[in-house]
């Protein structure tokens, strides 16, 4: 029986690389007549680098960047199998990990490192650049991000713009001349699950910014300088950033790389799935195994288990999604192609010991074997 195993992260606990490997080992120990191949996925977010470095055998490569509080801090990003193409976690960069509760504050966080690793990838060699969205501290509208590039950015004095959101309102001027020949002829495809205006009451300041530590006078003020921000842009140049769908995306890093950068915002799922040619892949395949962390009705909205079933229920094969948490579990899960789903967790356990690594290994290998028992029966 061949069988292709395809599990996104379980966040917080294995990656997507560790969950293949194991739910392999659970079948192996049943029999050696199941052909397992596993294929590491993640959706545009957490587990983006790692899932398509391990998938294309490509390398990573450590930087120090400027953190969102312009201290340094270790980034990683990956370079992938072609040797042309690098993928980027914003969050690696700007990420609200990165920035300690009592510190958080949007109005002066910055996406300046993002631009960074921008710079190393191509230093690398590398000429296309997979960006996964999501997870950011920032509400700058990637104005640090473009600053790291070259771009510059003026107050109706002339002087330098800053760092941070509190600089929106005081841009008057934008200045490209500066940005190199080589930054311009990227090639940037973008993973982005939001549609989030810039601004507005659906907008990066109003949705996100509280979560990234704005009260209600911070949020106001940031709104009023992404409303800024677009109409210099559009003064300027002549894009009207607002009506870009996921502008406001990573604090409004979604409008940088559309409106300065020709970036197209795309599926996060779907751009991975692409990337990895998992279609090609479930050609012969019997039984697909997929899961995440939780499933639940967030995961067919979208997420890389319902990505996966949905193309193997096109080729008719059947799919098991695996689990800690399933019990926001529902009928369209199967709607998008899931056959079964199950809880790898064996009984009654508090949250913290359910995602220990250990735990959660021999939960995943156990369960894993208890299917290829029944399937060596059927």
């Amino acid at each position: 029986m061949n069988i292709l195993v395809a599990m996104d992260s379980l966040k917080g606990s294995l990656s997507s690389f560790e969950a293949n490997r194991t739910i392999a080992e659970g079948f192996s120990a049943v029999s050696s007549n199941f052909n397992i191949v596993t294929i590491p996925i993640a959706d545009g977010g957490e587990g983006t680098v790692e899932a398509l470095v391990h998938a294309t055998i490509g390398q990573f490569i450590e930087k120090v960047v400027t953190g969102p509080l312009g201290h340094p801090v270790n980034a990683r990003f990956g370079i992938l199998g072609d040797r042309k193409t690098a993928v980027i976690e914003i969050a690696e960069a700007c990420g609200l990990p990165l920035v300690s509760v009592e510190k958080r504050n949007p109005l002066f966080t910055t996406s300046f490192g993002v631009g960074e690793l921008i710079l190393e990838a191509m230093e690398q060699g590398c000429h296309e650049i997979i960006i996964g969205l999501g997870g950011s501290a920032t509400n700058d509208a990637g104005v640090g991000m473009l600053q790291a590039l070259g771009y510059q950015f003026f107050t109706l004095e002339g002087e330098f713009v800053g760092f941070g959101g509190v600089e929106l309102k005081k841009i008057a001027r934008i200045d490209p001349s500066a940005v190199p020949r080589q930054v311009k002829e990227l090639k940037f495809r973008v993973a982005c699950d939001v549609n989030n205006p810039l601004y507005g009451l659906n907008g990066a300041a109003y949705v996100y910014g509280p979560q990234k530590g704005a009260t209600p006078e911070i949020v106001k003020e940031l709104d009023e300088g992404l409303r800024n921000f677009a109409a210099v842009v559009f003064e300027q140049a002549g894009k009207d950033l607002q009506q870009i769908s996921g502008a406001g995306a990573a604090g409004g890093l979604g409008a940088a790389f559309t409106g300065f950068l020709d970036a197209e915002l795309e599926s996060g799922v779907q751009l991975i799935l692409d990337y990895v040619r998992l279609e090609e892949k479930l050609h012969g395949v019997n039984l697909t195994i997929t899961g995440e962390g939780k499933l639940d009705g967030q995961t067919s909205m979208g997420k890389a288990p319902a990505g996966i079933a949905h193309l193997s229920k096109k080729h008719g094969i059947p799919v098991i999604a695996l689990a800690g948490d399933i019990s926001e579990g529902n009928p369209s899960l199967h709607e998008s192609g899931i056959t079964s789903f199950f809880s790898i967790v064996s009984g009654p356990v508090d949250l913290e010991t359910a995602m220990d690594l250990e735990v959660t290994r021999l939960n995943l290998k156990r369960t894993a074997e208890q299917i290829g028992r029944l399937l060596k029966i059927v």
